[in-house]
């Protein structure tokens, strides 16, 4: 913070291009065409809030915890999209009204220990309440009809983390309200709008604006390769399934989380899109596949694909390849265990600003 922030994106592209030209002494990205970087919004872009909260009923502080256990409070920080600055306060209040006993780390007892909270394009909010117990339930759902009179909240939930340890949830999840996804409509000019559907527990990048660049560039990269069938792996809720899906093309995404495949799913349906999603491991089902697609896509977490999964990438003989990746060090790794591809395009995008981080998108041909 505080460098201008022409200057960030400069280092984050000449950082990038530093580490992928040094895979196979350069030839990996020879010929590759690099694309002015996608910027993002300085400050305001974040449009989710994981909030530890602390304090006591009367006086909960939404934020961070310092060095002993106290509440630091953030519901003012700069990173939050403006319907989120308007959402804390209120959220503050109804811990307050419905007795939501913050907790207590150093002393291991209270019941409310998070609030996460996101918001979509249309302005709309799922809530998710982290609690250590069931105990709190009751005065939570009598207090939340006020709550959505307040706030336009689409989703509410409940999820319980019993354990005393630095996880942020837990694997029980209670829907509060009649609808349980999120619509995140997500378009650039001159496109047609793509809505993926948000469940509770499932992963969505913290940068709307920068994610919506990141489908639509892929989408852009695509139109013309003549592609007939594409694997999504690590798919998620089918942000790039759904992009992609249309014009001919069969897509099959594969995600281990349940929670997003069921939203991958939903999407799907009520855009009435050719894209069937699968719950499960990306290794495993790649795999187990008799065939191979046109176009495979991979936007693996930040260790990247790994040994078996590039070993397996660089003997399918698949002609395409499209890699999201959040770490151009990993990245840089998967494209040396995989020397039978070479980049014709990459682009940065800076999804992280303020950070050192940020997400890269390549498309590779099959020498």
């Amino acid at each position: 913070m505080g460098e201008p922030y022409t200057e960030q994106l400069a280092r984050k592209t000449s950082a990038t291009r530093e580490v992928l030209e040094a895979v196979g002494d350069g030839a990996a990205v020879a010929h590759a065409v690099w694309e002015d970087p996608a910027a993002s919004l300085e400050q305001g872009f974040r449009n989710k809030a994981k909030m530890v909260v602390a304090g006591s009923v009367e006086e909960a502080t939404l934020g961070i915890l310092g060095p002993l256990g106290d509440g630091v409070d953030l519901r003012h920080c700069g990173l939050h999209e403006p319907g989120l600055h308007a959402a804390l306060p209120v959220l503050a209040d109804h811990v307050r009204q419905a007795g939501l006993t913050p907790y207590d780390v150093p002393a291991r007892r209270g019941e409310l220990k998070h609030l996460v909270v996101t918001v979509s394009p249309d302005g709309q909010l799922m809530v998710r309440w982290v609690l250590r117990s069931t105990e709190a339930l009751p005065r939570l759902r009598k207090h939340l009809p006020a709550l959505l009179d307040a706030l336009p909240v689409a989703v509410a939930s409940a999820n319980i983390q019993p354990e005393h340890k630095a996880v942020l949830e837990g694997p029980q999840e209670l829907v509060l309200t009649s609808q349980e996804t999120l619509p995140m409509r997500l378009g650039v000019p001159g496109a047609e709008a793509v809505v993926l559907q948000l469940r509770p527990q499932s992963f969505f990048q913290t940068n709307t604006l920068v994610a919506t660049e990141l489908y639509a560039t892929a989408r852009r990269w695509v139109v013309g390769l003549g592609l007939g069938e594409v694997w999504d792996l690590y798919s998620g809720v089918g942000g790039f399934a759904l992009h992609l899906a249309g014009e001919g093309r069969a897509v099959t995404g594969v995600e281990i989380s349940e929670e997003a495949v069921r939203g991958a799913q939903r999407a799907a349906a009520l855009a009435d899109l050719r894209a069937e999603f699968v719950a499960g491991d990306a290794v495993a089902w790649a795999q187990g596949q008799a065939g191979r697609p046109n176009l495979l896509v991979v936007n693996p977490p930040r260790r990247g694909l790994g040994p078996d999964l590039s070993r397996w990438v660089e003997g399918s003989g698949v002609p395409h390849l499209l890699y999201s990746s959040c770490h151009s060090g990993s990245l840089a790794r998967d494209l040396a265990a995989m020397p039978s591809y070479a980049v014709e395009r990459v682009r940065v995008l800076d999804m992280f600003p303020q950070t050192t981080h940020h997400e890269v998108l390549v498309l590779l041909r099959r020498r």
